[in-house]
């Protein structure tokens, strides 16, 4: 098929390799003209990918008419903070047209609109189909052709097995659901907790203190994920527990090494330059402190992470608050029915 992947950050550029690899007529956007002339020249993509040689087969071009002129399938890799203007730019050139497929790998809540990007999408093109990809997948893996596990999640069951054929091969395998929302806040959601993680690991705690932050950031996730309509199942697959594993863990990911650096006494501007990318955790905080207000929902962890990073609470003193809240039972939904519990 033709494929076209919008922008050319560390998973955008392995997953046009792995489109390549599996046939496919691919062409790649790239925002900067000075980027796409050092890829050709160079076949790599030193700044997000170092190392990894890049198949001459795949173009790059900073043209978006020429990007995606002839695509089939259109594969949005940019921040989800851009991703509604960059969206935006192509609809306004008339280039998205109702038999694209439109799939997004980037993993957030806007900012501003509090929308997921299936929201955003929905809203500006109601007719053209959406997948989210989504689950526990280092760009750095993948283009070391490591075996991974990936979710594709659409309304669209037809859809969702397109992009499952598309991308699985011998070192990928995709798993499709149906649960979109659920798919994206997890996906979302998990930085907030992989920033959490770090910060843990920057003030010198160990894994017991990892390991509970994973496991009630799940049940976080969930809370926030269920008040949208999400199916708790998701949370408990790739998705969710999957890939929040993954990002809490690895030094990988940017999320994690942002907090080890916030941990460590850094400023959130320090940390997020130190890492040189993206760091998606850091604005999604932002939203999802608002919709648990939105949804009047407890979610601790949230709350304590938005208060290190925008109203500059000490780190060990908002741990000790978790530490320190009110005893509870650990399954919210059966403290109620517990008459035989004696």
């Amino acid at each position: 098929m033709k494929i076209t992947v919008i922008a050319a950050g560390s998973w955008g550029t392995a997953l046009s390799m792995v489109l390549n690899e599996n046939g496919h007529d691919v062409k790649v956007w790239v925002r900067s003209e000075t980027q796409v002339e050092t890829i050709q020249k160079t076949k790599r993509n030193e700044k997000y990918l170092p190392g990894i040689e890049i198949s001459e087969e795949i173009v790059f071009t900073s043209d978006k008419s020429d990007a995606i002129k002839d695509a089939e399938i259109i594969v949005f890799s940019v921040p989800s903070q851009q991703y509604k203007s960059t969206l935006e730019d192509f609809i306004a050139l008339g280039l998205i047209r109702n038999d694209h497929v439109i799939v997004n790998v980037s993993k957030g809540i806007d900012m501003v609109s509090l929308e997921t990007v299936s929201q955003i999408t929905q809203r500006l093109l109601p007719e053209v189909p959406f997948v989210a990809l989504s689950g526990p997948s280092h760009a750095e893996e993948v283009a070391l052709k490591l075996p991974t596990a990936l979710v594709s999640a659409s309304k669209s069951r037809a859809c969702a097995e397109l992009i499952q054929d598309v991308i699985s091969n011998d070192y990928i395998r995709v798993y499709t659901n149906p649960d979109v929302m659920g798919v994206e806040i997890s996906g979302a959601l998990k930085n907030i907790i992989a920033l959490g993680a770090g910060i843990s690991d920057g003030l010198g705690y160990g894994d017991n203190a990892k390991a509970a932050l994973i496991t009630r950031g799940i049940k976080e996730i969930a809370t926030l994920g269920i008040a949208m309509g999400a199916d708790m199942e998701t949370f408990k697959g790739l998705a969710g527990v999957g890939d929040l594993i993954v990002t809490c863990t690895s030094m990988h990911s940017r999320n994690r090494r942002c907090g080890i650096l916030i941990g460590q006494g850094h400023t959130l501007t320090e940390s997020i330059d130190s890492v040189g990318m993206v760091v998606e955790g850091a604005y999604t905080v932002k939203a999802a402190h608002t919709l648990s207000q939105k949804y009047n929902l407890d979610m601790p962890i949230t709350q304590e992470l938005y208060r290190i990073l925008y109203e500059d609470k000490n780190a060990r003193e908002a741990v000790n608050h978790l530490m320190t809240r009110r005893r509870k039972h650990e399954m919210d939904e059966y403290a109620t029915n517990l008459e035989g519990w004696i």
